[in-house]
C-alpha cells in the first residue's frame, strides 16, 4: 500500500486561529503551527497535502505555507458539523487512495529525526492496512483522547489489532471495554493525533452524516466501524504530542521543541535564570 496524500483538518470554530500561531522550531526558525504540521507530512515523503479550512481561511493559510515544499489543495468545510465531517470533506481529494491524516492543532516532538509520521506511513505500507498512532496514556487523561482496545500482534512489539474504539471514554467505560493485554492497570492506548486511513472510512462517514442534516458523528465512531470491516492496527509512538488548543498548550509545545533543538542549552540557561531570580525574590519577601 502506497501512501501519497495527506489531509490536515483546520476548520474547527475553536481551532481556526491556532494554525497561524507561531513557534520556534528545533532549528531556531520561527514557523506557524500549521507549517510544522505540513513539514511533518513532507518529512514522511508526502508532498500532496489537502488542508480542510473554513471559508475565507485559504488565503492566509496559503501564505503561511509558501515555503514548506508541499503541493497544497484547500477544501472548504462550509457547515459547522464537527471534526469527522471535516475529514469527510476531503473525499474528493483523496479519491480511492489511502491517506495520512493529522489534526491541525497538534505538534509532535520525538527523538526520530525523520519524524513520527514517517514511521507510521512505513508501517501502514508494510501491513497494507489502516494504522493509527497511539500512545500509552494514564487514566486521568482519558477525557482528552479517543482510545482503542485490542490485542497485541504476535512478534511485533508495539502493534495491536484494534477491535474497539471509544471517543473520550470515562474510566469506567475504559476499564470495561478497553483493557489491552500487557499494559499496567490505569494505562490505555490513546490516539496520538495522526492516522493512515483507507478510503473505506469515507463510506462509513457518509452513512453517519446522511442519518440527519445536523448529525455530528465522531471520527472515533467511524474508526470503530472500520475495525469491524477490515484489518485496522494501532502502533505505539514513543514521542510526545501537544494539543496547542488547551491551556498552556502552545507554551508546553514550545518548551518541548526548544529542549529538543539546537538552542537547548540556551533555553535551559534562561529557565535556570528565571528560577534563580524567583527564588531570590521569594527569599527577600520572606
Amino acid at each position: 500500500m502506497q501512501v501519497r496524500k495527506a489531509v490536515i483538518t483546520a476548520a474547527g470554530r475553536d481551532q481556526r486561529n491556532l494554525p497561524v500561531q507561531t513557534l520556534i522550531d528545533r532549528e531556531g526558525e520561527e514557523r506557524s503551527v500549521l507549517s510544522l504540521v505540513v513539514r511533518e507530512a513532507v518529512r514522511a515523503g508526502i508532498t500532496d497535502v489537502c488542508i480542510v479550512v473554513w471559508p475565507g481561511d485559504q488565503e492566509p493559510y496559503g501564505r503561511l505555507l509558501a515555503d514548506d515544499g508541499a503541493h497544497l489543495t484547500f477544501v472548504q468545510q462550509k457547515e459547522a458539523r464537527g471534526y469527522a465531517h471535516a475529514v469527510a470533506c476531503a473525499q474528493s481529494f483523496v479519491k480511492d487512495e489511502p491517506f495520512l491524516h493529522f489534526v491541525g492543532d497538534h505538534i509532535y516532538v520525538g527523538a526520530e529525526p525523520s519524524g513520527a509520521a514517517k514511521r507510521l506511513v512505513e508501517a501502514a505500507s508494510v501491513e497494507g492496512c489502516a494504522v493509527s498512532a497511539v500512545q500509552v496514556t494514564r487514566e486521568a487523561l482519558l477525557p482528552f483522547y479517543g482510545t482503542v482496545g485490542g490485542q497485541p500482534l504476535p512478534r511485533k512489539p508495539g502493534f495491536y489489532r484494534v477491535d474497539t474504539v471509544l471517543e473520550k471514554p470515562s474510566p469506567t467505560e475504559a476499564e470495561q471495554r478497553l483493557i489491552v493485554p500487557g499494559l499496567r492497570g490505569g494505562q490505555y492506548l490513546c490516539f496520538y493525533g495522526m492516522h493512515v486511513l483507507t478510503p473505506v472510512v469515507f463510506e462509513i462517514l457518509s452513512a453517519f452524516l446522511s442519518e440527519s442534516p445536523t448529525a455530528r458523528p465522531s471520527l472515533s465512531s467511524a474508526l470503530a466501524v472500520l475495525a469491524q470491516r477490515e484489518q485496522y492496527l494501532a502502533m505505539v509512538q514513543a514521542g510526545q504530542r501537544f494539543d496547542v488548543g488547551v491551556k498552556y498548550g502552545l507554551f508546553t509545545a514550545q518548551l518541548a521543541l526548544a529542549l529538543s533543538g539546537q538552542d537547548r542549552d540556551e533555553v535551559l540557561n534562561q529557565l535556570l535564570n528565571v528560577l534563580a531570580v524567583r527564588e531570590m525574590l521569594s527569599a527577600k519577601g520572606a
